[in-house]
């Protein structure tokens, strides 16, 4: 599996993956969901152009670099917030999902976060539990930060709020940063006792910058 930048051609494919992954919710009677528009291309070159959309792809398959899944984050408060992550449907039970979540653990700790974030539906085996067993917990309503509270009015306000949701975090571990090597010793200077004159006047140091 390959994770990489989405590219601006891809952004298409992306509309097509979130219109697949929506389907599964209409068995649960979650037909609002299912049918929710994909996020408009503008929004989704918005995410491209600020470098905050990923896509997964398999180059040893069929589908060659084609995107099977995405994710979409964004700076909330001290934590990376995954915005949406969606994988094609086909291509389940391959661990794009985990893979795809994987790298943004990575990036946000060389950049300093302290976790990542998201909201999801409680009861969806594919939501809440999902995460749960990949190292989210549920937060507490006192828990919540400006940003995470800000993200749960905007949901209410789409209409999201009509099954049970909650905010996940997983807490990631600082990347040390690499030891300094420590300066070379210098070695003291050797007189020159063989007698012959040195017409520059330097000496050879070893060990020296």
């Amino acid at each position: 599996m390959r994770i990489r930048s989405a590219r601006r051609p891809d952004l298409p494919l992306l509309q097509e993956i979130e219109r697949a992954a929506g389907e599964p919710f209409r068995a649960l009677g979650m037909a609002f969901v299912a049918d929710d528009d994909p996020p408009p291309l503008d929004l989704l070159e918005s995410y491209r152009q600020a470098g905050r959309c990923w896509v997964a792809t398999d180059p040893l398959s069929a589908t060659g670099d084609r995107p099977l899944g995405y994710v979409l984050a964004d700076p909330v408060d001290d934590a990376l917030h995954i915005e949406q992550v969606s994988v094609d449907p086909r291509a389940a039970r391959r661990g794009i999902g985990r893979d795809l979540i994987a790298h943004l653990a990575a990036l946000a700790a060389r950049q300093g976060m302290a976790a990542l974030t998201l909201t999801t539906f409680t009861d969806v085996p594919w939501n809440a539990p999902y995460y749960a067993r990949i190292g989210f917990r549920i937060l507490g309503e006192d828990e919540l930060t400006d940003g995470l509270r800000t993200i749960r009015a905007e949901e209410a306000q789409h209409g999201l709020d009509r099954w049970p949701r909650v905010c996940m975090r997983r807490e990631l571990s600082a990347v040390p940063r690499p030891a300094q090597a420590p300066a070379p010793a210098r070695t003291p200077p050797v007189p020159d006792t063989s007698g012959a004159s040195d017409a520059s006047g330097a000496l050879a140091v070893s060990g020296g910058p």
